[in-house]
Parts: C-alpha cells; structure tokens; sequence
C-alpha cells in the first residue's frame, strides 16, 4: 500500500521555518528520514515518537520519493584526466 503523504505531511511557515513535518506535530520529514537511514526500524521510531503511527513514517517516505521525482539532475562533465 502505497501511503498518501498529503493527508499527513503539512508546510507551514510558522512550524520549524516551513520545513516539512509531520501534520500536527513539530517532526519534520528530514528527522524521520534521518532515524530511519541511521537503521532505525518503524517501531523503534515509533517507540521514542508514540505520537507518530506507521502511516507517518510511510508518508514520509513517499513525501520525499515525489520531491525526489520533480528534481532534475544534471552530471557535471569531468575533466579529462591528467589536466
């Protein structure tokens, strides 16, 4: 199951200086993100974070992989070697 983000996810400028988080709370996406790259599992996320719910942490997830989608990456040419 793919998770909605934009039913839990909310931008507001007034919250963590418009940083993305998770709604009605002060967790941003980046937090969760980070908790979940270091190899915290979801439990153990939401075990110090009872607030949050699986969905959450799913939305977040999904919330970084459509930003993700929007960005365009361009390679940088290298220069030829030994110069």
């Amino acid at each position: 199951m793919t998770a909605d983000w934009h039913e839990r996810i909310s931008v507001d400028p007034a919250v963590i200086v418009g940083k993305p988080v998770v709604r009605g709370t002060r967790l941003s996406v980046e937090l969760i993100l980070d908790l979940v790259t270091e190899g915290w599992s979801f439990e153990e996320v939401i075990a110090n974070y009872p607030g949050l719910t699986v969905e959450d942490i799913r939305a977040c997830v999904a919330y970084a992989r459509d930003v993700l989608v929007e960005v365009q990456v361009f390679p940088m040419a290298c220069p030829p070697v030994g110069r």
